[in-house]
Protein backbone atom coordinates (compact mmCIF):
# COMPACT_ATOMS: atom_id res chain seq x y z
CA UNK A 1 0.00 0.00 0.00
CA UNK A 2 0.69 3.92 -0.58
CA UNK A 3 -0.50 6.25 -2.45
CA UNK A 4 -3.83 6.39 -4.87
CA UNK A 5 -3.90 9.88 -6.93
CA UNK A 6 -7.12 11.34 -6.98
CA UNK A 7 -6.30 14.09 -9.18
CA UNK A 8 -3.10 14.23 -11.25
CA UNK A 9 -2.08 17.34 -11.29
CA UNK A 10 0.20 18.95 -14.44
CA UNK A 11 3.32 16.89 -15.72
CA UNK A 12 3.59 15.67 -12.01
CA UNK A 13 6.67 12.70 -12.41
CA UNK A 14 8.72 10.21 -10.58
CA UNK A 15 11.98 11.46 -10.61
CA UNK A 16 15.71 10.74 -8.80
CA UNK A 17 19.05 12.24 -9.36
CA UNK A 18 19.28 11.11 -12.70
CA UNK A 19 20.69 7.93 -15.06
CA UNK A 20 24.62 8.59 -15.13
CA UNK A 21 26.76 6.57 -17.08
CA UNK A 22 25.10 6.38 -20.07
CA UNK A 23 25.73 9.53 -22.24
CA UNK A 24 27.93 8.08 -24.62
CA UNK A 25 24.91 6.20 -26.07
CA UNK A 26 23.21 9.13 -26.54
CA UNK A 27 20.83 8.44 -23.06
CA UNK A 28 20.35 11.98 -21.04
CA UNK A 29 20.62 11.47 -17.50
CA UNK A 30 17.18 13.47 -16.65
CA UNK A 31 16.45 13.06 -13.06
CA UNK A 32 14.67 15.68 -10.59
CA UNK A 33 15.16 20.05 -12.15
CA UNK A 34 15.66 20.77 -8.71
CA UNK A 35 18.42 18.48 -7.02
CA UNK A 36 18.37 20.28 -3.75
CA UNK A 37 14.82 20.17 -2.86
CA UNK A 38 15.35 16.24 -3.97
CA UNK A 39 17.70 15.50 -1.67
CA UNK A 40 16.61 17.44 1.42
CA UNK A 41 13.01 15.88 1.63
CA UNK A 42 14.85 12.23 0.80
CA UNK A 43 17.33 13.20 3.87
CA UNK A 44 14.33 14.37 5.95
CA UNK A 45 12.58 10.74 5.23
CA UNK A 46 15.93 8.76 6.24
CA UNK A 47 16.59 7.43 2.81
CA UNK A 48 19.48 7.88 0.57
CA UNK A 49 19.86 11.13 -1.68
CA UNK A 50 19.19 9.29 -5.08
CA UNK A 51 15.90 7.64 -4.24
CA UNK A 52 12.88 8.47 -6.56
CA UNK A 53 10.77 11.52 -5.30
CA UNK A 54 8.01 12.64 -6.92
CA UNK A 55 8.11 16.21 -9.07
CA UNK A 56 5.27 18.29 -9.24
CA UNK A 57 3.76 21.96 -10.69
CA UNK A 58 0.87 23.38 -10.17
CA UNK A 59 -1.71 22.66 -9.88
CA UNK A 60 -0.23 19.39 -7.96
CA UNK A 61 -1.99 16.69 -7.70
CA UNK A 62 -4.38 15.35 -5.17
CA UNK A 63 -2.95 12.12 -3.33
CA UNK A 64 -4.90 10.03 -1.30
CA UNK A 65 -2.80 7.85 1.38
CA UNK A 66 -3.50 3.94 1.08
CA UNK A 67 -1.23 3.12 4.31
CA UNK A 68 0.39 5.29 6.86
CA UNK A 69 2.98 7.35 5.78
CA UNK A 70 5.98 9.31 6.89
CA UNK A 71 6.91 11.90 4.06
CA UNK A 72 8.68 15.21 3.47
CA UNK A 73 7.98 17.96 1.00
CA UNK A 74 10.62 20.17 -0.40
CA UNK A 75 10.76 22.65 -3.15
CA UNK A 76 8.19 25.02 -4.11
CA UNK A 77 5.40 26.08 -1.78
CA UNK A 78 1.97 25.08 -3.10
CA UNK A 79 -0.26 25.33 0.16
CA UNK A 80 -0.25 22.14 1.11
CA UNK A 81 -2.75 20.84 3.55
CA UNK A 82 -3.16 17.65 5.02
CA UNK A 83 -6.47 16.92 5.84
CA UNK A 84 -7.30 21.04 5.51
CA UNK A 85 -4.59 21.42 7.85
CA UNK A 86 -1.47 23.42 6.78
CA UNK A 87 1.57 21.78 6.14
CA UNK A 88 4.99 23.63 5.95
CA UNK A 89 7.98 22.47 3.51
CA UNK A 90 11.54 21.57 4.31
CA UNK A 91 10.36 19.31 7.53
CA UNK A 92 8.80 15.71 8.02
CA UNK A 93 5.14 15.29 7.80
CA UNK A 94 3.43 11.98 9.00
CA UNK A 95 -0.11 10.80 7.34
CA UNK A 96 -2.55 7.84 8.65
CA UNK A 97 -4.45 6.16 6.01
CA UNK A 98 -6.75 7.86 3.96
CA UNK A 99 -5.59 11.09 4.98
CA UNK A 100 -5.85 13.50 1.65
CA UNK A 101 -2.94 15.48 0.63
CA UNK A 102 -3.48 18.47 -1.60
CA UNK A 103 -2.22 21.79 -2.77
CA UNK A 104 -4.53 25.40 -2.72
CA UNK A 105 -2.12 27.51 -4.47
CA UNK A 106 1.11 28.42 -5.96
CA UNK A 107 3.05 30.71 -3.31
CA UNK A 108 6.94 30.39 -4.06
CA UNK A 109 8.59 28.39 -6.63
CA UNK A 110 7.33 26.16 -9.78
CA UNK A 111 8.39 22.53 -8.47
CA UNK A 112 7.63 20.64 -5.14
CA UNK A 113 8.76 17.10 -4.15
CA UNK A 114 7.11 14.98 -2.08
CA UNK A 115 10.03 11.97 -0.42
CA UNK A 116 8.28 9.05 1.53
CA UNK A 117 10.22 7.09 3.99
CA UNK A 118 11.73 3.93 2.33
CA UNK A 119 11.04 5.28 -0.87
CA UNK A 120 8.47 4.18 -3.79
CA UNK A 121 8.01 1.21 -5.41
CA UNK A 122 8.93 1.37 -8.79
CA UNK A 123 10.36 -0.25 -11.55
CA UNK A 124 13.78 1.27 -12.77
CA UNK A 125 15.34 1.54 -16.09
CA UNK A 126 19.39 1.51 -16.37
CA UNK A 127 19.53 1.92 -12.55
CA UNK A 128 17.55 4.68 -11.73
CA UNK A 129 13.78 5.71 -11.12
CA UNK A 130 13.67 8.66 -12.92
CA UNK A 131 10.71 8.93 -15.66
CA UNK A 132 11.87 9.96 -19.54
CA UNK A 133 8.48 10.38 -21.14
CA UNK A 134 10.05 11.09 -24.27
CA UNK A 135 11.42 7.22 -24.24
CA UNK A 136 8.38 6.10 -22.19
CA UNK A 137 10.53 4.35 -19.80
CA UNK A 138 11.17 4.83 -16.29
CA UNK A 139 9.18 5.83 -13.26
CA UNK A 140 5.53 4.72 -13.73
CA UNK A 141 5.34 3.00 -16.95
CA UNK A 142 7.29 6.01 -18.56
CA UNK A 143 4.70 9.03 -18.44
CA UNK A 144 3.36 11.31 -16.08
CA UNK A 145 0.92 10.45 -13.55
CA UNK A 146 -2.69 10.04 -14.08
CA UNK A 147 -6.11 9.81 -12.20
CA UNK A 148 -6.49 6.39 -10.44
CA UNK A 149 -2.76 5.14 -10.31
CA UNK A 150 -1.82 3.56 -7.38
CA UNK A 151 1.74 3.19 -6.17
CA UNK A 152 2.89 1.62 -3.04
CA UNK A 153 5.84 2.27 -0.52
CA UNK A 154 8.81 -0.34 -0.64
CA UNK A 155 8.95 0.38 3.17
CA UNK A 156 7.24 2.79 5.12
CA UNK A 157 7.34 3.07 9.06
CA UNK A 158 4.47 6.12 10.25
CA UNK A 159 6.95 7.71 12.03
CA UNK A 160 4.04 8.91 14.95
CA UNK A 161 5.82 10.44 18.19
CA UNK A 162 8.73 11.44 16.59
CA UNK A 163 9.40 15.13 17.25
CA UNK A 164 8.97 17.58 14.62
CA UNK A 165 11.94 18.42 12.81
CA UNK A 166 13.12 20.51 9.59
CA UNK A 167 16.03 20.93 7.76
CA UNK A 168 17.99 24.74 9.13
CA UNK A 169 16.96 27.78 6.86
CA UNK A 170 20.45 28.77 5.89
CA UNK A 171 20.71 25.96 3.82
CA UNK A 172 17.62 25.83 2.08
CA UNK A 173 17.78 27.56 -1.56
CA UNK A 174 16.86 31.42 -2.24
CA UNK A 175 13.83 30.79 -4.79
CA UNK A 176 12.51 33.65 -6.20
CA UNK A 177 11.20 35.28 -9.53
CA UNK A 178 14.69 37.07 -10.76
CA UNK A 179 17.39 35.25 -8.93
CA UNK A 180 21.38 36.02 -10.28
CA UNK A 181 22.61 33.21 -11.04
CA UNK A 182 26.58 32.75 -10.36
CA UNK A 183 28.51 30.87 -13.58
CA UNK A 184 31.78 29.80 -14.65
CA UNK A 185 33.29 30.72 -17.66
CA UNK A 186 32.19 28.27 -20.47
CA UNK A 187 34.77 26.89 -23.23
CA UNK A 188 33.58 29.38 -25.52
CA UNK A 189 33.37 32.43 -23.47
CA UNK A 190 36.16 34.11 -24.74
CA UNK A 191 34.77 33.95 -28.04
CA UNK A 192 32.33 36.69 -26.95
CA UNK A 193 32.24 40.19 -27.63
CA UNK A 194 33.85 42.62 -24.92
CA UNK A 195 29.96 43.89 -25.15
CA UNK A 196 28.56 40.66 -25.44
CA UNK A 197 30.43 39.70 -21.75
CA UNK A 198 29.22 42.51 -20.10
CA UNK A 199 26.01 42.04 -21.19
CA UNK A 200 25.61 38.86 -19.87
CA UNK A 201 26.90 40.41 -16.67
CA UNK A 202 24.53 43.46 -16.19
CA UNK A 203 21.29 42.19 -18.45
CA UNK A 204 18.23 40.43 -16.99
CA UNK A 205 17.36 37.50 -19.24
CA UNK A 206 13.37 36.72 -19.19
CA UNK A 207 12.53 32.96 -19.44
CA UNK A 208 10.46 31.83 -22.42
CA UNK A 209 7.40 29.90 -22.68
CA UNK A 210 9.15 27.93 -25.28
CA UNK A 211 11.06 26.27 -22.14
CA UNK A 212 10.64 22.72 -20.82
CA UNK A 213 12.93 20.08 -18.87
CA UNK A 214 15.05 20.28 -21.41
CA UNK A 215 16.27 23.90 -21.34
CA UNK A 216 14.96 27.04 -20.51
CA UNK A 217 14.95 29.73 -23.54
CA UNK A 218 16.11 33.02 -22.38
CA UNK A 219 15.18 36.13 -24.14
CA UNK A 220 17.00 39.21 -23.36
CA UNK A 221 19.46 41.79 -25.12
CA UNK A 222 21.37 39.69 -27.71
CA UNK A 223 24.77 38.57 -27.51
CA UNK A 224 27.24 38.35 -30.52
CA UNK A 225 30.63 36.07 -31.26
CA UNK A 226 33.83 38.52 -32.26
CA UNK A 227 33.78 36.65 -35.06
CA UNK A 228 31.77 33.71 -36.53
CA UNK A 229 32.63 29.92 -35.67
CA UNK A 230 31.88 26.58 -36.55
CA UNK A 231 32.14 24.32 -33.82
CA UNK A 232 31.72 20.34 -33.50
CA UNK A 233 29.35 19.10 -31.28
CA UNK A 234 30.53 18.79 -27.95
CA UNK A 235 29.76 17.26 -24.40
CA UNK A 236 26.91 19.59 -22.66
CA UNK A 237 26.04 19.46 -19.13
CA UNK A 238 23.27 20.50 -16.47
CA UNK A 239 23.47 24.08 -16.42
CA UNK A 240 25.17 24.62 -19.45
CA UNK A 241 24.07 27.71 -21.18
CA UNK A 242 24.50 28.10 -24.99
CA UNK A 243 24.36 31.08 -27.00
CA UNK A 244 21.38 30.21 -30.27
CA UNK A 245 21.95 31.55 -33.55
CA UNK A 246 19.86 34.48 -33.02
CA UNK A 247 22.01 36.03 -30.20
CA UNK A 248 19.56 34.29 -27.42
CA UNK A 249 20.91 31.70 -24.79
CA UNK A 250 19.24 28.77 -23.75
CA UNK A 251 19.99 27.42 -19.91
CA UNK A 252 19.87 23.49 -20.39
CA UNK A 253 17.89 21.45 -17.97
CA UNK A 254 17.65 18.14 -16.79
CA UNK A 255 16.54 16.01 -19.72
CA UNK A 256 19.18 17.84 -22.01
CA UNK A 257 20.91 16.61 -24.90
CA UNK A 258 24.01 14.82 -24.22
CA UNK A 259 26.18 16.62 -27.05
CA UNK A 260 25.59 20.14 -28.75
CA UNK A 261 26.88 22.41 -31.01
CA UNK A 262 26.08 25.88 -29.99
CA UNK A 263 28.81 28.06 -28.55
CA UNK A 264 28.84 26.84 -24.52
CA UNK A 265 29.33 30.67 -22.23
CA UNK A 266 28.52 29.66 -19.33
CA UNK A 267 28.17 26.82 -16.80
CA UNK A 268 25.81 27.33 -13.71
CA UNK A 269 27.15 25.98 -10.36
CA UNK A 270 25.48 23.71 -9.01
CA UNK A 271 24.74 25.04 -5.94
CA UNK A 272 22.40 28.03 -8.04
CA UNK A 273 21.10 25.24 -10.13
CA UNK A 274 17.87 25.22 -7.55
CA UNK A 275 16.80 28.70 -8.22
CA UNK A 276 16.86 28.53 -12.05
CA UNK A 277 14.88 24.91 -11.86
CA UNK A 278 12.38 27.18 -9.59
CA UNK A 279 11.59 29.58 -12.25
CA UNK A 280 8.62 29.60 -14.98
CA UNK A 281 7.44 31.41 -17.83
CA UNK A 282 7.86 34.80 -17.42
CA UNK A 283 10.41 35.10 -14.36
CA UNK A 284 13.73 36.82 -15.02
CA UNK A 285 17.41 35.52 -14.45
CA UNK A 286 20.67 37.42 -14.33
CA UNK A 287 24.57 36.04 -14.13
CA UNK A 288 27.27 37.00 -12.31
CA UNK A 289 30.98 35.18 -12.65
CA UNK A 290 33.05 33.02 -10.05
CA UNK A 291 36.26 31.49 -10.37
CA UNK A 292 36.45 27.25 -10.33
CA UNK A 293 37.51 27.72 -6.83
CA UNK A 294 34.88 30.03 -5.67
CA UNK A 295 31.89 27.47 -7.16
CA UNK A 296 33.86 24.31 -5.39
CA UNK A 297 33.79 26.32 -2.07
CA UNK A 298 30.23 27.49 -2.09
CA UNK A 299 30.01 23.08 -3.62
CA UNK A 300 31.66 21.61 -0.61
CA UNK A 301 29.72 24.01 1.81
CA UNK A 302 26.66 22.88 0.93
CA UNK A 303 27.70 18.92 0.91
CA UNK A 304 29.01 19.72 4.65
CA UNK A 305 25.45 21.02 5.64
CA UNK A 306 23.45 17.99 3.75
CA UNK A 307 26.11 15.63 6.08
CA UNK A 308 24.86 17.79 9.08
CA UNK A 309 21.35 17.38 8.31
CA UNK A 310 21.77 13.54 7.46
CA UNK A 311 23.25 12.67 10.71
CA UNK A 312 20.76 14.94 12.80
CA UNK A 313 18.15 12.94 11.31
CA UNK A 314 19.42 9.21 11.49
CA UNK A 315 19.56 9.96 15.19
CA UNK A 316 15.65 11.09 15.53
CA UNK A 317 14.56 8.15 12.65
CA UNK A 318 16.53 5.43 14.45
CA UNK A 319 13.92 5.48 17.07
CA UNK A 320 11.23 4.32 14.62
CA UNK A 321 12.89 1.72 12.91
Amino acid sequence: MGILIRKPGMLASFQDLGRSGFARFGINPGGVMDTAAARIANILCGNPDGETVLEMHFPAPQIEFTAPGFFALCGADFGARLNGSEIEPWRHCTASKGDSLVFSRQINGSRAYLAVRGGFNLNRWLDSGSTNIKAGLGGLEGRALAAGDRVGFQRNTAGFGVPTFRASSRMLPMYGPMPTVRYVAGAEFELLTEHSRRTLDEGLFLVSPQSDRMGFRLEGPPLALAEPIELVSSAVNFGTVQLLPDGQMIALMADHQTSGGYPRLANIIPTDLPLVAQLGAGNKIGFHPVSLEEAERLFIEFERDLSLLRTACKFRLDAID
